[in-house]
């Protein structure tokens, strides 16, 4: 009897040690909570400003031409600071047949989905001034917006943004190759494709600015 009353009492005496180790002294003491007002400070807040330049960890980001698309000299790069791999250009495509068709169109056109609504019409990849732009121009402008686009750098990483520098760059291409570096059926594909009519809307062109 005395056994089991010595047993049943061990728990107890165990839990009330727990209890003892949990203390609410520091979750009750004076403090302040973020953003909280006070009057010890000069500008009345509580929290302290963070010193000029800080960085988080793991944002340091230093390869200026990875995360911001220029070189050492502040201008855009022309080379990618990124392998360009099949699986690079594949990314590129379904990140930007995400983010970027609906007013750029599939084909890079201008003549997105947004577009044929009403919204105002983007220049298209292929006219001569964008062919001719440097691969850091069309990261700046997916990171920092441009014109009626918003930028994209919060929805994003800068990875994919090259990813879709890429696939840019291939649509570009394929609409300006030479069908002689073609193979056969690649090359009849091409014929067929240039013998349908055009898909664009009734009264519509593509236009750039």
């Amino acid at each position: 009897m005395r056994r089991n009353t010595f047993l049943r009492a061990v728990p107890v005496f165990l839990f009330g040690l727990l209890a003892l180790g949990c203390r609410q002294g520091m979750y009750n003491q004076q403090k302040y909570k973020p953003l909280a007002e006070s009057s010890h400070y000069p500008n009345g807040m509580a929290s302290r400003s963070l010193p000029a330049h800080t960085v988080p960890r793991g944002f340091l980001r230093e390869d200026a031409a990875l995360y911001k698309g220029q070189g050492a000299d502040g201008k855009f790069v022309t080379a990618f600071p990124v392998p360009v791999t099949k699986e690079l250009l594949e990314r590129g495509q379904q990140r930007f047949e995400i983010y970027c068709s609906p007013c750029h169109s599939r084909q890079g056109d201008g003549l997105g989905m947004v577009v044929r609504r009403g919204f105002k019409q983007p220049p298209s990849y292929h006219i001569d001034r964008l062919r001719q732009e440097r691969h850091g121009y069309f990261f700046d402008v997916i990171t920092n917006g441009f014109g009626e686009m918003n930028g994209y750098a919060a929805q994003i990483p800068p990875e994919d943004r090259w990813a879709i520098v890429s696939y840019i760059r291939t649509l570009q291409y394929s609409q300006h190759v030479n069908t002689s570096e073609l193979g056969a059926e690649d090359r009849r594909l091409v014929e067929e494709a240039a013998a349908k009519p055009a898909s664009h809307p009734s009264g519509s062109s593509p236009k750039g600015h």
